[in-house]
Protein backbone atom coordinates (compact mmCIF):
# COMPACT_ATOMS: atom_id res chain seq x y z
CA UNK A 1 0.00 0.00 0.00
CA UNK A 2 2.63 2.26 0.91
CA UNK A 3 4.28 2.15 -2.54
CA UNK A 4 1.23 2.70 -4.17
CA UNK A 5 0.09 6.23 -5.14
CA UNK A 6 -2.83 7.91 -3.50
CA UNK A 7 -6.28 7.55 -5.34
CA UNK A 8 -9.42 8.49 -3.38
CA UNK A 9 -12.74 8.38 -3.96
CA UNK A 10 -16.03 10.21 -3.42
CA UNK A 11 -19.23 8.09 -4.23
CA UNK A 12 -22.72 9.99 -3.60
CA UNK A 13 -25.69 8.50 -4.60
CA UNK A 14 -27.66 10.48 -6.89
CA UNK A 15 -30.98 10.24 -4.52
CA UNK A 16 -30.85 13.68 -3.41
CA UNK A 17 -28.84 17.06 -3.61
CA UNK A 18 -25.60 17.83 -2.30
CA UNK A 19 -25.54 17.77 1.84
CA UNK A 20 -23.09 19.30 3.65
CA UNK A 21 -22.09 15.98 5.38
CA UNK A 22 -21.29 14.50 1.76
CA UNK A 23 -19.77 17.84 0.49
CA UNK A 24 -17.27 17.62 4.02
CA UNK A 25 -16.54 13.71 2.84
CA UNK A 26 -15.41 14.77 -0.77
CA UNK A 27 -13.72 18.04 0.32
CA UNK A 28 -11.74 15.86 3.03
CA UNK A 29 -10.90 13.12 -0.23
CA UNK A 30 -10.15 16.01 -2.40
CA UNK A 31 -7.64 17.77 -0.28
CA UNK A 32 -6.10 14.30 1.02
CA UNK A 33 -5.27 13.39 -2.71
CA UNK A 34 -4.47 17.18 -3.54
CA UNK A 35 -1.92 17.30 -0.25
CA UNK A 36 -0.70 13.87 -1.41
CA UNK A 37 -0.43 14.27 -5.32
CA UNK A 38 -2.99 11.59 -5.38
CA UNK A 39 -5.58 11.01 -8.03
CA UNK A 40 -9.17 12.13 -6.85
CA UNK A 41 -11.78 9.78 -8.33
CA UNK A 42 -15.86 10.19 -8.67
CA UNK A 43 -17.69 7.36 -8.83
CA UNK A 44 -21.71 7.38 -8.70
CA UNK A 45 -23.35 4.84 -6.45
CA UNK A 46 -26.58 4.34 -8.56
CA UNK A 47 -28.17 1.39 -8.48
CA UNK A 48 -30.80 2.26 -5.72
CA UNK A 49 -32.85 3.35 -8.78
CA UNK A 50 -36.47 3.66 -6.90
CA UNK A 51 -34.36 6.34 -4.73
CA UNK A 52 -32.23 8.15 -7.52
CA UNK A 53 -34.21 11.58 -8.55
CA UNK A 54 -33.91 12.96 -12.00
CA UNK A 55 -31.07 15.75 -11.14
CA UNK A 56 -29.43 14.10 -8.52
CA UNK A 57 -26.00 13.94 -9.96
CA UNK A 58 -26.23 16.87 -11.62
CA UNK A 59 -26.72 19.10 -8.32
CA UNK A 60 -23.84 16.41 -7.03
CA UNK A 61 -20.98 17.38 -9.76
CA UNK A 62 -22.19 21.30 -10.29
CA UNK A 63 -22.21 22.01 -6.32
CA UNK A 64 -19.06 20.34 -6.05
CA UNK A 65 -17.38 22.50 -9.29
CA UNK A 66 -19.09 25.16 -7.17
CA UNK A 67 -17.56 24.64 -4.02
CA UNK A 68 -13.59 24.84 -6.05
CA UNK A 69 -13.52 21.14 -6.48
CA UNK A 70 -12.18 19.06 -9.23
CA UNK A 71 -11.23 15.95 -9.91
CA UNK A 72 -9.20 13.26 -12.30
CA UNK A 73 -11.43 10.94 -13.15
CA UNK A 74 -15.32 10.48 -13.05
CA UNK A 75 -18.56 10.41 -15.31
CA UNK A 76 -17.51 13.49 -17.10
CA UNK A 77 -13.62 13.03 -17.00
CA UNK A 78 -13.59 9.15 -17.99
CA UNK A 79 -10.25 7.04 -17.51
CA UNK A 80 -9.07 3.50 -17.64
CA UNK A 81 -10.46 2.42 -14.33
CA UNK A 82 -14.30 3.07 -15.55
CA UNK A 83 -17.28 3.25 -15.81
CA UNK A 84 -17.84 5.70 -13.18
CA UNK A 85 -21.78 4.81 -12.54
CA UNK A 86 -22.21 1.48 -10.93
CA UNK A 87 -25.62 0.98 -13.34
CA UNK A 88 -23.09 0.74 -16.38
CA UNK A 89 -20.85 -1.91 -14.06
CA UNK A 90 -23.28 -4.50 -13.99
CA UNK A 91 -21.24 -6.77 -16.00
CA UNK A 92 -18.30 -6.40 -13.81
CA UNK A 93 -20.21 -7.85 -10.43
CA UNK A 94 -21.89 -10.80 -11.84
CA UNK A 95 -18.83 -12.95 -12.80
CA UNK A 96 -17.15 -12.09 -9.05
CA UNK A 97 -20.32 -13.29 -7.63
CA UNK A 98 -20.58 -16.61 -9.58
CA UNK A 99 -16.65 -16.83 -8.54
CA UNK A 100 -18.16 -16.92 -5.03
CA UNK A 101 -20.71 -19.36 -5.38
CA UNK A 102 -18.49 -21.92 -6.92
CA UNK A 103 -16.53 -21.56 -4.39
CA UNK A 104 -19.01 -22.28 -1.87
CA UNK A 105 -18.43 -18.87 0.00
CA UNK A 106 -22.09 -17.45 -1.12
CA UNK A 107 -24.85 -19.11 -1.82
CA UNK A 108 -28.82 -18.46 -2.58
CA UNK A 109 -31.02 -17.75 -0.19
CA UNK A 110 -34.99 -18.20 -0.88
CA UNK A 111 -36.27 -17.17 2.60
CA UNK A 112 -39.24 -14.37 2.20
CA UNK A 113 -39.47 -11.03 3.66
CA UNK A 114 -41.96 -12.37 6.01
CA UNK A 115 -40.09 -15.64 7.48
CA UNK A 116 -37.12 -12.93 7.86
CA UNK A 117 -39.33 -10.32 9.80
CA UNK A 118 -41.08 -13.33 12.11
CA UNK A 119 -37.29 -14.35 12.60
CA UNK A 120 -36.19 -10.71 13.78
CA UNK A 121 -39.43 -10.56 15.68
CA UNK A 122 -38.70 -13.93 17.79
CA UNK A 123 -35.00 -12.62 18.23
CA UNK A 124 -36.38 -8.94 19.36
CA UNK A 125 -38.80 -11.51 22.11
CA UNK A 126 -36.13 -12.91 23.20
CA UNK A 127 -33.99 -10.36 23.71
CA UNK A 128 -31.30 -10.72 21.49
CA UNK A 129 -29.57 -8.79 18.43
CA UNK A 130 -31.59 -9.20 15.02
CA UNK A 131 -29.66 -11.36 12.83
CA UNK A 132 -29.78 -14.02 9.81
CA UNK A 133 -30.14 -17.48 10.94
CA UNK A 134 -27.84 -20.35 8.49
CA UNK A 135 -31.60 -21.34 6.62
CA UNK A 136 -29.78 -24.52 5.46
CA UNK A 137 -28.25 -25.34 9.07
CA UNK A 138 -27.95 -28.90 9.34
CA UNK A 139 -28.73 -30.27 5.79
CA UNK A 140 -26.11 -32.01 3.28
CA UNK A 141 -26.00 -31.28 -0.15
CA UNK A 142 -28.37 -32.90 -1.66
CA UNK A 143 -31.11 -31.67 0.77
CA UNK A 144 -29.96 -28.03 0.21
CA UNK A 145 -30.30 -28.55 -3.66
CA UNK A 146 -33.86 -29.97 -3.12
CA UNK A 147 -34.78 -27.28 -0.74
CA UNK A 148 -33.68 -24.61 -3.40
CA UNK A 149 -35.32 -26.95 -6.69
CA UNK A 150 -38.35 -26.56 -4.40
CA UNK A 151 -38.31 -22.77 -3.87
CA UNK A 152 -37.38 -22.24 -7.62
CA UNK A 153 -40.50 -24.28 -8.38
CA UNK A 154 -42.62 -21.94 -6.38
CA UNK A 155 -40.96 -19.03 -8.33
CA UNK A 156 -39.39 -17.61 -5.60
CA UNK A 157 -36.54 -15.57 -6.52
CA UNK A 158 -32.94 -16.06 -4.68
CA UNK A 159 -30.78 -13.32 -2.75
CA UNK A 160 -27.07 -14.54 -2.76
CA UNK A 161 -25.70 -14.31 1.06
CA UNK A 162 -21.78 -14.36 1.84
CA UNK A 163 -21.09 -16.97 4.19
CA UNK A 164 -19.73 -14.63 7.42
CA UNK A 165 -17.03 -16.92 8.98
CA UNK A 166 -17.65 -17.83 12.84
CA UNK A 167 -15.43 -16.57 15.73
CA UNK A 168 -13.09 -14.27 13.50
CA UNK A 169 -12.33 -10.41 14.61
CA UNK A 170 -11.99 -8.23 11.61
CA UNK A 171 -10.29 -5.22 12.59
CA UNK A 172 -8.41 -2.29 11.14
CA UNK A 173 -6.09 1.01 12.48
CA UNK A 174 -8.48 3.56 10.98
CA UNK A 175 -6.89 6.46 10.23
CA UNK A 176 -9.09 8.85 12.13
CA UNK A 177 -10.14 6.59 15.41
CA UNK A 178 -7.57 4.20 15.77
CA UNK A 179 -7.78 0.50 16.50
CA UNK A 180 -11.18 -0.63 15.85
CA UNK A 181 -12.24 -4.47 15.57
CA UNK A 182 -15.49 -6.73 15.46
CA UNK A 183 -16.38 -10.33 15.88
CA UNK A 184 -17.54 -12.02 13.14
CA UNK A 185 -20.79 -12.85 14.91
CA UNK A 186 -22.00 -9.22 16.41
CA UNK A 187 -22.46 -8.21 12.13
CA UNK A 188 -25.36 -10.05 11.41
CA UNK A 189 -24.83 -13.02 9.92
CA UNK A 190 -24.54 -14.21 6.16
CA UNK A 191 -25.42 -10.99 4.31
CA UNK A 192 -26.78 -10.26 0.86
CA UNK A 193 -24.60 -9.21 -2.03
CA UNK A 194 -26.77 -9.54 -4.79
CA UNK A 195 -30.56 -8.80 -4.23
CA UNK A 196 -33.36 -10.57 -5.64
CA UNK A 197 -33.57 -7.93 -9.40
CA UNK A 198 -29.76 -9.23 -9.85
CA UNK A 199 -28.47 -5.83 -8.29
CA UNK A 200 -25.83 -5.98 -6.05
CA UNK A 201 -25.84 -4.61 -2.60
CA UNK A 202 -23.93 -1.68 -1.49
CA UNK A 203 -21.33 -3.65 1.00
CA UNK A 204 -20.81 -5.71 -2.21
CA UNK A 205 -20.53 -3.33 -5.22
CA UNK A 206 -18.32 -0.71 -3.13
CA UNK A 207 -15.98 -3.68 -2.33
CA UNK A 208 -15.28 -4.66 -6.15
CA UNK A 209 -15.20 -0.93 -7.48
CA UNK A 210 -12.79 0.36 -4.80
CA UNK A 211 -10.29 -2.99 -6.10
CA UNK A 212 -10.62 -2.49 -9.16
CA UNK A 213 -10.29 0.84 -9.50
CA UNK A 214 -6.73 0.53 -7.01
CA UNK A 215 -8.43 3.04 -4.88
CA UNK A 216 -5.95 3.04 -1.43
CA UNK A 217 -7.44 4.79 1.27
CA UNK A 218 -11.33 5.85 1.77
CA UNK A 219 -12.33 8.38 3.58
CA UNK A 220 -15.88 8.43 4.55
CA UNK A 221 -18.45 9.13 7.25
CA UNK A 222 -18.71 7.89 10.70
CA UNK A 223 -21.93 5.94 9.78
CA UNK A 224 -19.96 3.50 7.63
CA UNK A 225 -18.15 2.16 10.72
CA UNK A 226 -20.56 -0.76 10.69
CA UNK A 227 -20.36 -1.30 7.63
CA UNK A 228 -16.25 -1.79 6.95
CA UNK A 229 -16.16 -5.44 8.81
CA UNK A 230 -19.10 -6.87 5.78
CA UNK A 231 -16.92 -5.19 3.62
CA UNK A 232 -13.31 -6.58 4.73
CA UNK A 233 -15.91 -9.77 4.83
CA UNK A 234 -15.82 -9.84 1.30
CA UNK A 235 -12.24 -8.64 0.50
CA UNK A 236 -11.16 -11.72 2.68
CA UNK A 237 -13.29 -13.74 0.30
CA UNK A 238 -11.57 -12.31 -2.80
CA UNK A 239 -8.22 -13.16 -1.33
CA UNK A 240 -7.95 -8.74 -1.83
CA UNK A 241 -5.93 -6.38 0.11
CA UNK A 242 -8.49 -3.86 2.02
CA UNK A 243 -8.03 -0.17 1.44
CA UNK A 244 -6.97 2.19 4.52
CA UNK A 245 -10.09 3.33 5.97
CA UNK A 246 -10.27 6.77 7.94
CA UNK A 247 -14.08 7.18 9.80
CA UNK A 248 -14.79 10.93 10.13
CA UNK A 249 -16.53 12.19 13.17
CA UNK A 250 -19.95 12.86 13.09
CA UNK A 251 -21.85 16.45 12.71
CA UNK A 252 -23.84 17.64 15.22
CA UNK A 253 -26.37 20.30 15.66
CA UNK A 254 -24.28 23.00 17.91
CA UNK A 255 -27.27 24.51 19.22
CA UNK A 256 -29.03 20.64 20.12
CA UNK A 257 -25.59 18.51 20.30
CA UNK A 258 -27.46 16.03 18.61
CA UNK A 259 -26.52 14.68 15.10
CA UNK A 260 -27.22 16.33 12.16
CA UNK A 261 -30.66 15.17 10.51
CA UNK A 262 -31.70 15.88 7.13
CA UNK A 263 -34.97 16.32 8.82
CA UNK A 264 -33.49 18.98 11.14
CA UNK A 265 -35.85 22.11 9.73
CA UNK A 266 -33.59 24.35 11.76
CA UNK A 267 -30.34 24.08 10.08
CA UNK A 268 -30.16 24.65 6.24
CA UNK A 269 -28.27 21.45 4.96
CA UNK A 270 -27.85 21.39 1.46
CA UNK A 271 -25.49 23.43 -0.96
CA UNK A 272 -27.89 24.61 -3.05
CA UNK A 273 -29.89 26.45 -0.23
CA UNK A 274 -26.08 27.95 0.77
CA UNK A 275 -25.52 29.32 -3.21
CA UNK A 276 -29.12 30.41 -3.29
CA UNK A 277 -28.74 32.88 -0.30
CA UNK A 278 -25.67 34.34 -1.41
CA UNK A 279 -23.17 32.68 0.45
CA UNK A 280 -19.22 32.80 -1.45
CA UNK A 281 -17.92 29.18 -2.98
CA UNK A 282 -14.72 29.92 -1.45
CA UNK A 283 -15.74 30.41 2.38
CA UNK A 284 -18.16 27.53 2.04
CA UNK A 285 -14.99 25.56 1.43
CA UNK A 286 -12.99 27.51 4.04
CA UNK A 287 -16.05 26.78 6.71
CA UNK A 288 -17.01 23.14 5.61
CA UNK A 289 -12.75 21.91 6.02
CA UNK A 290 -12.67 23.03 9.32
CA UNK A 291 -15.90 20.96 10.33
CA UNK A 292 -13.58 17.99 12.05
CA UNK A 293 -10.28 19.28 10.86
CA UNK A 294 -8.48 21.83 12.62
CA UNK A 295 -4.96 23.73 11.16
CA UNK A 296 -2.08 24.45 13.49
CA UNK A 297 -2.23 27.71 15.11
CA UNK A 298 -5.09 30.06 15.91
CA UNK A 299 -6.63 31.38 12.54
CA UNK A 300 -9.31 30.06 10.73
CA UNK A 301 -9.66 31.87 7.53
CA UNK A 302 -7.34 30.29 4.65
CA UNK A 303 -7.62 29.89 0.96
CA UNK A 304 -7.80 26.59 -1.08
CA UNK A 305 -4.48 26.34 -2.04
CA UNK A 306 -3.17 26.79 1.90
CA UNK A 307 -5.26 24.48 3.05
CA UNK A 308 -4.21 21.58 0.10
CA UNK A 309 -0.67 22.58 1.28
CA UNK A 310 -1.27 21.95 5.09
CA UNK A 311 -3.92 19.93 4.85
CA UNK A 312 -2.95 16.92 7.06
CA UNK A 313 -4.94 13.83 8.00
CA UNK A 314 -4.16 13.08 11.52
CA UNK A 315 -5.50 16.78 12.65
CA UNK A 316 -8.60 14.98 11.94
CA UNK A 317 -11.20 15.49 15.02
CA UNK A 318 -12.33 12.02 16.93
CA UNK A 319 -14.75 14.10 18.59
CA UNK A 320 -18.46 15.38 17.00
CA UNK A 321 -17.89 18.41 14.86
CA UNK A 322 -20.46 21.31 15.95
CA UNK A 323 -22.69 22.80 12.93
CA UNK A 324 -22.44 26.76 14.13
CA UNK A 325 -24.23 28.62 11.94
CA UNK A 326 -23.06 31.55 13.54
CA UNK A 327 -19.59 31.03 12.24
CA UNK A 328 -20.22 30.07 8.58
CA UNK A 329 -21.94 33.47 8.94
CA UNK A 330 -18.86 35.24 10.25
CA UNK A 331 -16.77 33.17 7.54
CA UNK A 332 -18.40 34.44 5.23
CA UNK A 333 -18.68 38.32 6.56
CA UNK A 334 -15.14 37.80 5.99
CA UNK A 335 -15.25 36.72 2.44
CA UNK A 336 -17.58 39.20 1.80
CA UNK A 337 -15.62 42.10 3.54
CA UNK A 338 -12.68 41.01 0.84
CA UNK A 339 -14.04 39.83 -2.36
CA UNK A 340 -13.71 42.38 -5.22
CA UNK A 341 -16.61 44.43 -5.38
CA UNK A 342 -17.82 43.29 -8.72
CA UNK A 343 -18.29 40.13 -7.32
CA UNK A 344 -20.47 40.75 -4.33
CA UNK A 345 -22.38 43.47 -6.30
CA UNK A 346 -23.58 40.66 -8.97
CA UNK A 347 -24.80 38.63 -6.06
CA UNK A 348 -26.55 41.20 -4.67
CA UNK A 349 -28.22 42.01 -7.92
CA UNK A 350 -29.11 38.33 -8.42
CA UNK A 351 -30.57 38.21 -4.73
CA UNK A 352 -32.64 41.65 -5.58
CA UNK A 353 -33.90 40.29 -8.85
CA UNK A 354 -35.04 37.41 -7.30
CA UNK A 355 -36.69 39.55 -4.43
CA UNK A 356 -38.72 41.55 -7.67
CA UNK A 357 -36.76 44.87 -5.94
CA UNK A 358 -35.08 45.69 -9.08
CA UNK A 359 -35.82 44.61 -12.88
CA UNK A 360 -34.57 41.31 -14.19
CA UNK A 361 -32.35 43.56 -17.07
CA UNK A 362 -31.40 46.45 -14.35
CA UNK A 363 -29.92 49.49 -16.48
CA UNK A 364 -26.15 50.50 -16.14
CA UNK A 365 -27.78 53.54 -13.77
CA UNK A 366 -29.40 50.25 -11.55
CA UNK A 367 -26.65 48.18 -11.48
CA UNK A 368 -24.19 51.14 -10.32
CA UNK A 369 -26.86 51.83 -8.07
CA UNK A 370 -26.93 48.54 -6.21
CA UNK A 371 -23.08 48.73 -6.06
CA UNK A 372 -23.78 51.78 -4.06
CA UNK A 373 -25.86 50.13 -1.83
CA UNK A 374 -23.54 46.92 -1.19
CA UNK A 375 -21.07 49.52 -0.29
CA UNK A 376 -22.79 50.63 2.37
CA UNK A 377 -24.09 47.12 4.03
CA UNK A 378 -20.82 45.63 2.63
CA UNK A 379 -19.03 45.14 5.72
CA UNK A 380 -22.22 43.54 8.02
CA UNK A 381 -23.99 41.27 5.19
CA UNK A 382 -22.94 37.96 6.04
CA UNK A 383 -24.18 36.98 2.72
CA UNK A 384 -25.76 38.87 -0.12
CA UNK A 385 -29.76 37.52 1.03
CA UNK A 386 -29.71 39.45 3.78
CA UNK A 387 -29.43 42.85 1.79
CA UNK A 388 -33.11 43.15 0.67
CA UNK A 389 -33.90 42.74 4.33
CA UNK A 390 -31.14 45.09 5.60
CA UNK A 391 -31.76 47.62 2.79
CA UNK A 392 -35.67 47.96 3.03
CA UNK A 393 -35.65 51.15 3.43
CA UNK A 394 -35.09 51.85 0.29
CA UNK A 395 -37.84 49.55 -1.38
CA UNK A 396 -40.57 49.87 0.64
CA UNK A 397 -42.41 52.52 2.47
CA UNK A 398 -41.45 52.37 6.04
CA UNK A 399 -43.50 51.71 8.87
CA UNK A 400 -44.45 54.68 11.85
CA UNK A 401 -42.28 55.86 14.15
CA UNK A 402 -41.77 53.30 17.00
CA UNK A 403 -41.27 54.27 20.90
CA UNK A 404 -37.48 54.99 20.77
CA UNK A 405 -37.55 57.05 17.86
CA UNK A 406 -40.34 59.36 19.31
CA UNK A 407 -38.42 59.38 22.37
CA UNK A 408 -35.52 60.27 20.44
CA UNK A 409 -37.28 63.37 18.36
CA UNK A 410 -38.91 64.50 21.58
CA UNK A 411 -35.84 67.10 21.96
CA UNK A 412 -36.98 70.37 21.12
CA UNK A 413 -33.68 70.82 18.73
CA UNK A 414 -35.38 68.05 16.78
CA UNK A 415 -37.60 69.85 14.77
CA UNK A 416 -35.47 73.27 14.18
CA UNK A 417 -32.84 70.68 12.92
CA UNK A 418 -34.87 68.57 10.56
CA UNK A 419 -36.64 72.11 9.15
CA UNK A 420 -33.54 72.93 8.68
CA UNK A 421 -31.77 70.27 7.11
CA UNK A 422 -34.91 70.17 4.26
CA UNK A 423 -34.74 73.89 3.65
CA UNK A 424 -30.85 73.13 2.28
CA UNK A 425 -31.31 69.94 0.77
CA UNK A 426 -34.31 70.87 -0.97
CA UNK A 427 -32.07 73.75 -2.68
CA UNK A 428 -29.13 71.18 -3.77
CA UNK A 429 -28.61 70.95 -7.45
CA UNK A 430 -27.43 67.29 -7.21
CA UNK A 431 -28.21 65.10 -4.50
CA UNK A 432 -25.01 62.94 -3.85
CA UNK A 433 -23.01 61.96 -0.30
CA UNK A 434 -20.83 64.77 -0.63
CA UNK A 435 -23.28 67.51 -0.86
CA UNK A 436 -25.43 66.45 2.07
CA UNK A 437 -22.36 66.04 4.31
CA UNK A 438 -21.71 69.84 3.41
CA UNK A 439 -25.53 70.28 4.40
CA UNK A 440 -25.56 68.62 7.92
CA UNK A 441 -22.27 70.78 8.78
CA UNK A 442 -24.29 73.55 7.74
CA UNK A 443 -27.00 73.28 9.34
CA UNK A 444 -25.03 72.33 12.65
CA UNK A 445 -23.55 75.84 12.06
CA UNK A 446 -27.23 77.39 11.71
CA UNK A 447 -28.79 75.59 14.56
CA UNK A 448 -25.75 75.18 17.06
CA UNK A 449 -26.99 71.56 17.45
CA UNK A 450 -24.14 68.90 17.05
CA UNK A 451 -23.31 65.09 17.97
CA UNK A 452 -26.08 63.09 18.23
CA UNK A 453 -28.81 65.82 18.65
CA UNK A 454 -28.12 66.85 15.00
CA UNK A 455 -27.64 63.49 13.25
CA UNK A 456 -30.14 60.95 15.07
CA UNK A 457 -33.34 63.46 13.79
CA UNK A 458 -31.82 63.25 10.43
CA UNK A 459 -30.95 59.33 10.04
CA UNK A 460 -34.49 59.02 11.39
CA UNK A 461 -36.64 61.11 9.51
CA UNK A 462 -34.63 60.04 6.44
CA UNK A 463 -34.09 56.45 6.58
CA UNK A 464 -36.85 55.84 9.31
CA UNK A 465 -34.28 53.81 11.22
CA UNK A 466 -32.47 54.45 14.44
CA UNK A 467 -29.43 52.70 13.18
CA UNK A 468 -27.84 51.94 9.78
CA UNK A 469 -24.49 52.60 7.06
CA UNK A 470 -23.30 55.74 6.54
CA UNK A 471 -25.87 58.23 6.45
CA UNK A 472 -24.79 61.09 4.33
CA UNK A 473 -24.28 58.10 1.29
CA UNK A 474 -27.58 56.45 2.60
CA UNK A 475 -30.06 59.47 1.77
CA UNK A 476 -28.09 59.58 -1.56
CA UNK A 477 -28.93 56.25 -2.46
CA UNK A 478 -32.48 57.27 -1.44
CA UNK A 479 -32.74 59.85 -3.60
CA UNK A 480 -34.12 63.75 -2.63
CA UNK A 481 -37.61 62.64 -3.09
CA UNK A 482 -37.70 60.19 -1.22
CA UNK A 483 -35.76 61.31 1.51
CA UNK A 484 -37.83 64.66 1.91
CA UNK A 485 -40.89 63.06 1.74
CA UNK A 486 -39.74 60.72 4.78
CA UNK A 487 -38.48 63.83 6.44
CA UNK A 488 -41.97 65.57 5.66
CA UNK A 489 -43.51 62.35 6.81
CA UNK A 490 -41.93 62.57 10.56
CA UNK A 491 -42.46 66.06 10.89
CA UNK A 492 -46.08 65.13 10.64
CA UNK A 493 -45.94 62.63 13.64
CA UNK A 494 -44.16 64.59 15.73
CA UNK A 495 -46.99 67.14 15.28
CA UNK A 496 -49.55 64.77 16.19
Amino acid sequence: MADKKIRVRYAPSPTGHLHIGNARTALFNYLFARHNKGTFVIRIEDTDTKRNIADGEKSQLDNLKWLGMDWDEGPDKPGEYGPYRQSERKGIYQPLIQELLEKGLAYKSYMTEEELQNQREEQKARGEAPRYVYEYEGMSDEEIAAKQAAAEAQGLKPVIRIRVPHNKVYEWDDMVKGHISFKSDTIGGDFVIQKRDGMPTYNFAVVVDDHLMEITHVLRGDDHVANTPKQLVVYKAFGWEAPAFGHMSLIINSETGKKLSKRDESVLQFIEQYRDLGYLPEAMFNFITLLGWSPVGESEIFNRKQFIKMFDYKRLSKSPAAFDNKKMEWINNQYVKSAPSDEITASSLQQLIKADLIPANPSVYEIEWVRQLMELYKMQMSYTGQLAEMASVFFTEPPKLDEAAKKELADETAPVVLNEFAKQANELPIFDAFDIQAVIRNVQKETGVRGRKLYMPIRIATTRAMHGPDLAPSIELLGKEKALKHLQQTLDEMAE
